[in-house]
């Protein structure tokens, strides 16, 4: 009995966490800057559980009926939550309201439950060890769900599935309360009635998840969503309008098939055929394989290595026929490797140096990926060129984010590379920048491969001169203890959204 009480508590705990923890998630995949959207979920949440217990000291009768009660609200409430807010975004303008309010409401109910749990303990424990096992317990359930939600949850049941499936198990904790505390009750068997109501309702919201998502994504995308995946690290979204296949991450766009290979070649090309001797290339991010398969058109080049973070973002474009298609088999060729890992432990750990290094990251929309285009990061990676070798970097959009493109070259800059900033016009982006960054000045190159679609050797030239409303602006190097670039970036690309 004891220790069915006191999973009870366990299982309370690893709810109220997950709940918090996919409100925080769907946030930062949807609004951008992780720790912004984390810290304020996190703050609400707290704040509203504090509420919760401070009102649970009104709660005077019934209450094992009322705990139950509040179990039954917690699960609906929180199972649903999930599919709420991305249908939430999809079709309102209403979102951060509503993930504001479904939070504050969570975690009042979450608040409440505790405290009235163990007031009803009482009488069958002393204080001092109901206090301390109920804690214990506790804090074991936040354990557990922190660990079972980007190792489990996240990449094999999704956020939907996985809200479902912690509501279900709050009302599981009601209904086995009515037998736990059946003497204390005055209507027993309308409570289960009405648990077992609710676990039908979630459990029907499970079967129809995918029908929840393809509806949001149906809204959210304008073209047809041939693929969504949810990884630990990202939601990867793959539409398709005719030939036109587009990659979302996150909601932000990747690239479009229809003119990717501007980008990609503006990326590699200009860097690489500037180094006739490159024999060893390191890609950083680029696990769509299409900067990849640029560097395969150099025979001499005869080691590629390619680092991502995101397992499931390479096996994609491995085996994905359409994908595989668009990279040509690129992840497959003899001459790559390919490592899952975060880049900046992997040079760390690392002691090799290469010809050319390829850094194709997303744009720096939070602070996660902000550190990738740090000083530190920087400084690190300098240490990998080789002696007359070249790192490439993208840069966002120096007309859009002008402030941030520019910070990006100052950050180049402070960490000792001599640098060549560049930038190409690619439809679905407009305007896109680039820095080429080495030990000494860079040099155009002789010649271009043969059978590119857009760089030739005349047009090379004029990627190196900006216009004016292009030119450089006065900016701060982006430091690992003050990201700066993330707070440009966000501004700048608010102020167009606007």
């Amino acid at each position: 009995m004891q220790f069915v009480l006191f999973l009870s508590v366990l299982l309370i705990a690893a709810c109220g966490l997950i709940y918090e923890l996919i409100a925080g998630t769907i946030a930062s995949y949807l609004l951008g800057d992780s720790v912004l959207q984390f810290s304020t979920v996190i703050g609400t949440y707290l704040f509203a559980m504090g509420v919760g217990s401070y009102l649970s000291k009104f709660i005077g009768r019934g209450l094992v009926s009322r705990f139950i009660t509040i179990e039954l609200m917690v699960g609906l409430l929180g199972g649903f939550s999930s599919g709420i807010l991305f249908l939430a975004f999809a079709y309102t303008t209403g979102f951060r309201l509503l993930l504001y309010l479904l939070v504050f409401l969570i975690g009042v109910l979450v608040g409440l439950e505790i405290p009235l749990l163990m007031r009803i303990l009482k009488e069958r424990f002393e204080f001092r060890d109901l206090v301390a096992n109920v804690l214990t317990f506790d804090y074991l359930g936040a354990l557990g769900a922190s660990l079972l939600f980007p190792i489990l949850l996240v990449p094999h049941l999704g956020l939907v599935r996985s809200a479902m499936l912690f509501g279900i198990l709050n009302a599981a904790v009601a209904l086995w309360s009515t037998y736990l505390f059946r003497a204390q009750l005055a209507r027993p068997m309308y409570l289960r009635v009405t648990a077992i109501l609710v676990l039908v309702m979630l459990a029907g919201g499970m079967a129809a998840a995918d029908w929840i998502t393809d509806t949001a994504d149906a809204n959210l995308y304008a073209d047809e969503v041939i693929l969504a995946v949810n990884t630990r690290y990202q939601r990867i979204v793959l539409t398709k309008w005719k030939d036109d296949l587009r990659l979302f991450l996150s909601s932000h766009l990747q690239f479009s098939s229809r003119d990717e290979y501007r980008y990609h070649e503006a990326l590699v090309h200009p860097a690489l055929a500037s180094l006739p001797g490159a024999r060893r290339v390191l890609v950083l991010g680029g696990g769509d394989g299409l900067a990849v398969r640029e560097i395969l058109k150099y025979p001499a080049v005869d080691r590629i290595t390619l680092v991502d973070l995101d397992p499931e973002m390479t096996r994609l474009f491995s085996t994905h026929p359409l994908l595989k298609q668009l990279n040509g088999g690129a992840l497959q060729a003899p001459r790559v490797k390919v490592v899952n890992g975060d880049a900046f432990p992997w040079l760390e750990e690392n002691s090799d140096s290469f010809d050319l290094i390829v850094v194709d990251f997303p744009d720096p929309t939070n602070f996660s990926l902000g550190k990738l285009y740090t000083t530190a990061f920087y400084r690190l990676l300098k240490r990998h060129v080789s002696r007359g070798g070249l790192a490439v970097v993208q840069g966002t959009s120096p007309l859009f984010a002008r402030q941030s493109y520019w910070c990006i070259v100052e950050t180049l800059r402070q960490a000792g590379f001599e640098t060549a900033p560049y930038h190409v016009y690619v439809p679905s982006f407009g305007e896109w920048g680039f820095v080429i960054a080495g030990h000494g000045k860079y040099e155009l190159p002789d010649r271009l491969p043969s059978g590119l679609r857009f760089l030739s050797r005349e047009n090379v030239a004029g990627l190196f001169q900006f216009p004016n409303d292009m030119l450089p602006v006065n900016v701060e190097p982006n430091r690992l203890n003050d990201q700066v670039l993330v707070r440009y970036y966000e501004s700048e690309w608010r102020d167009i959204v606007r």
